[in-house]
């Protein structure tokens, strides 16, 4: 799938690549505090770094890193994998790396532009996602976005040493017509 250069008012998404390949996003990958509720689990390093990122550019999947227009800084990823096309959903996930950009609504303005360009340019008629329920921030986020729990799977993931639920959310396009509603 092509990955479009896309834009929102204060930032910049270009598809993930070797061009993003830095000490800087090697670190946010070994930050405990920034892992803590994703599956990479730390352990990079540069070379297992640019592995990932020449399957990105390999198997092109919609995934963006986030810049800020103001300095072209890179601040994180958004992800969205898979798409399903012929059902009209595909998969959320987002990792805002660069702590010291934290808490400036980058992360909801990210998700806000890139779920914008799955309901309207590709027509998804659904967005999911899943969520560790312990992590209220991020449940708080896409709550604010217009997700809903969907279901909870129970016991499903240990972070921090423990099992954890996790909340199956989503959204969905409110420009869509059901035929046979």
């Amino acid at each position: 799938m092509n990955v479009p250069v896309l834009a929102s008012d204060r930032l910049n998404f270009l598809p993930l690549s070797l061009a993003h390949l830095s000490q800087n996003y090697v670190n946010w990958l070994n930050d405990e505090e920034v892992y803590r509720y994703l599956e990479t689990r730390g352990n990079y390093s540069l070379e297992i770094l640019k592995t990932f990122l020449e399957d990105c550019e390999t198997n092109r999947k919609l995934f963006w890193a986030i810049h800020l227009k103001s300095n072209n800084t890179h601040i994180g990823n958004i992800k969205i994998h898979p798409v399903n096309l012929r059902h009209g959903f595909a998969e959320y996930s987002i990792m805002m790396g660069n702590k010291e950009e934290w808490g400036n609504g980058y992360a909801r303005e990210s998700s806000e532009r890139i779920i914008k360009y799955c309901f309207d340019e590709l027509k998804l008629r659904k967005i999911t996602l899943g969520v560790v329920a312990e992590n209220s921030a991020a449940i708080r986020l896409y709550e604010k976005l217009g997700f809903g729990i969907e279901g909870v799977y129970k016991k499903h993931l240990i972070y921090d040493g423990k099992y954890c639920d996790v909340l199956r959310m989503a959204i969905f396009n409110s420009n869509f017509s059901y035929e046979d509603e």
